[in-house]
C-alpha cells in the first residue's frame, strides 16, 4: 500500500473517531508518553554549564529514538501505521476544543474563558468576548497547521519515521521550547528544529485557507503580516484566517500578568467578534481537511494511473 492510500485511511479514522475518552483514560497516549520522556531528560539535563549542548543532544536522542521506533513499528504492517497515524492526527479533537469555546461564548463570558483556557497558555480571567473569540481562532488556525496538515505532510514524505520525529520535536518544543531563562539555552535547538519542520507545512496551510477562501488579492499583506508575527511559521496560517473570517487577530494580550503589545493581523478588520466567527473558523478547519485529504486522494488515484 502507498503512504498516500494510508494518509487518506488515518485521516478519515481521525475525523471519525477523534480521541475516544474510553481508550485514553485506560492507556497513555503517544503524545503523552513523549511529553513524559522529555520531561525526564529536562529534569536531568537543564541545569550546569553546557545546557544548549544538552539540549542539542536531547533533540539528537529524540530524532534518532523516534525514528528506530517509527521504523520498528511500520513493520507491523499498514493497519497499525494507519491507527498509530490517525491517534498522532488532531483534526476531530482540534474542532471539538475550537467549538466548545464558541458554544462557551454562546452561553456565557466566563464559559467561553473557562473554555479557551484549556487551549490558550494566555491569561484568560479579564478576557472580553471578542479577545476570548480572537484567542480560540488563532489557536485552530496554528494548530490546524501544526497539529494536522503537518503530521499529515511529514507522514507522506517520510513514513511513520517521519510522524514520530515530527510530533517527538513538537512536543519538544511546546515543552521546553520557550525564551525564558530556564529553556532559552536547553530548549534552543529543540524550537529551532520545530521551525524548520513546520516551515513547508504553515506555508501550505496558509495556501490551502487562501484556496477556499478566495483572497488571493491580499497575498501581499498576508506576508506582510506573517513576517511581523512572533512566531516565523504561526503567522502564515493566522493571516490567512483573519482574511478568511474577515476578522483582526492577535495584538496586544497578557501572559503571567504581563501585558504584550504584539502586532495585529489583519489589523482593518472588525476588532469586536464573538461565537459565530469561531464558529466559522471551525466550518473552514473542516474545508481545509477536506482539501487535504482530496489531495492526497487524487495523488492515490493518480498512481494507480500511472
Amino acid at each position: 500500500m502507498s503512504t498516500a492510500f494510508l494518509l487518506v485511511c488515518a485521516l478519515c479514522l481521525d475525523a471519525a473517531l477523534g480521541e475516544p475518552d474510553w481508550l485514553w483514560s485506560r492507556v497513555r497516549h503517544p503524545a503523552v508518553i513523549m511529553g513524559t520522556v522529555i520531561g525526564w531528560l529536562d529534569k536531568r539535563l537543564n541545569h550546569g554549564a553546557h545546557r544548549r549542548l544538552k539540549g542539542i543532544a536531547v533533540v539528537a536522542v529524540l530524532v534518532v529514538g523516534a525514528l528506530i521506533l517509527g521504523r520498528a513499528l511500520a513493520l507491523l504492517g499498514p493497519v497499525v501505521e494507519i491507527i498509530l497515524c490517525a491517534i498522532l492526527l488532531a483534526q476531530k479533537s482540534l474542532v471539538s476544543h475550537v467549538r466548545e469555546v464558541g458554544e462557551g461564548l454562546r452561553a456565557s463570558l466566563p464559559e467561553g474563558r473557562a473554555k479557551v483556557a484549556m487551549i490558550v497558555s494566555r491569561d484568560t480571567g479579564e478576557m472580553t468576548e471578542s479577545q476570548v473569540a480572537r484567542s480560540a481562532i488563532e489557536s485552530a488556525a496554528e494548530n490546524l497547521s501544526d497539529g494536522v496538515i503537518a503530521p499529515a505532510f511529514w507522514f507522506l514524505v517520510a513514513g511513520l519515521p517521519g510522524l514520530l520525529i515530527y510530533k517527538a520535536i513538537n512536543t519538544a518544543d511546546s515543552m521546553i521550547g520557550y525564551r525564558t531563562e530556564t529553556y532559552r539555552a536547553f530548549g534552543w535547538a529543540a524550537a529551532r528544529l520545530d521551525d524548520l519542520l513546520n516551515l513547508i507545512p504553515a506555508r501550505l496551510t496558509c495556501v490551502m485557507i487562501l484556496a477556499l477562501s478566495g483572497q488571493w488579492a491580499r497575498w501581499s499583506d498576508i506576508v506582510a503580516d506573517a513576517r511581523r508575527h512572533i512566531s516565523p511559521n504561526a503567522g502564515w496560517p493566522e493571516a490567512a484566517m483573519a482574511r478568511a473570517l474577515n476578522v483582526a487577530l492577535a495584538g496586544p494580550r497578557s501572559y503571567d500578568g504581563q501585558l504584550r503589545d504584539l502586532a495585529w493581523v489583519n489589523g482593518d478588520a472588525p476588532h469586536e467578534i464573538g461565537a459565530p466567527e469561531v464558529f466559522r473558523a471551525c466550518d473552514m478547519l473542516w474545508q481545509v481537511w477536506g482539501l487535504a485529504l482530496g489531495l492526497v486522494s487524487v495523488s492515490v488515484g493518480l498512481s494507480f494511473i500511472f
